[in-house]
């Protein structure tokens, strides 16, 4: 692939849409939500690998080639842009692989405090009372408050798996190559920061209107039974608000801001002050 090619990953609800929005401002770039690529790359990795029955014959270039080949096939529409960003929050655990296929590559993962992104799907989900989203696979984890906030935190569920490969990726070896981005300093200032993921990934700066952004995608929000998932509004803002969680839950899930201790990391982070 001649085209630069970098990375939107970390938690749920935590802007990664947002930013997507803004990047496709510019008309060098193009960024959208979650693409299948992080799945059909998965699905790649399977067949490669032990227990494969075309694992013993492909061997390491040749895995690099087939990979290399699934970023090429899947966008090779997007002629115009010189820079792709793909998302996904699967991305943040393949970081060894990704920089080994494109040595220059920076992944961004967006962050939220844990207790916020549980608090956002939870009115995402009241929001849908005559839905049964299939984030939950039966009544059991979706009856109340505490079993859907705890499912969604385990390891293999939306928020658990975004948080732990997140975690991997920040104090991994790769972790010079991941920027990460809080909420909060994106929706309140997103030029200071837009300005900064620009100096990231060297690009130079373009004039963003952060007064008029348009996203949405109702029809996989719908099939997912959470509309309004993936919709931005047209202008940047924090909206303050009281949690839906419970004080339990909440100060339960509040702790896990992991990013906020920059010490053993090698990763870039942009984010609030601590008295």
């Amino acid at each position: 692939m001649d085209r630069t090619i970098h990375f939107i990953s970390g938690l749920p609800r935590s802007g990664s849409t947002l930013l997507a929005a803004l990047l496709r401002q510019n008309p060098r770039f193009h960024a959208g939500m979650t693409s299948p690529v992080g799945a059909l790359f998965s699905g790649m990795l399977k067949q490669f690998s032990a227990g494969s029955e075309f694992g013993p014959v492909l061997d390491r270039d040749t895995r690099r080639r087939l990979l290399n080949g699934l970023f090429d096939s899947y966008y090779a529409a997007q002629t115009g842009h010189a820079v792709l960003f793909d998302t996904n929050r699967l991305w943040s655990a393949r970081l060894p692989a990704l920089l080994d296929l494109f040595p220059a590559t920076k992944v961004i993962a967006c962050v939220r405090n844990v207790a916020w992104v549980m608090d956002s799907i939870e009115r995402l989900y009241r929001a849908n009372p005559y839905e049964q989203t299939k984030l939950f696979n039966d009544d059991n984890e979706r009856n109340t408050v505490y079993s859907r906030v705890d499912t969604l935190a385990q390891q293999n569920r939306l928020v658990g798996f975004a948080w732990s490969a997140l975690k991997e990726a920040y104090y991994g070896a790769q972790a010079d190559s991941l920027l990460v981005v809080e909420y909060e300093l994106l929706a309140q200032a997103p030029e200071r920061v837009l300005r900064l993921v620009y100096e990231f990934i060297g690009e130079p700066w373009f004039e963003h209107d952060f007064e008029h952004i348009a996203y949405d995608a109702p029809e996989f929000d719908e099939a997912l039974g959470l509309s309004g998932l993936h919709r931005v509004r047209p202008r940047v803002a924090i909206e303050p608000r009281r949690t839906m969680l419970p004080p339990d839950l909440f100060e339960k899930y509040a702790k896990l801001s992991f990013w906020r201790d920059g010490e053993g990391s090698a990763a870039h982070v942009i984010r609030t002050k601590t008295d």
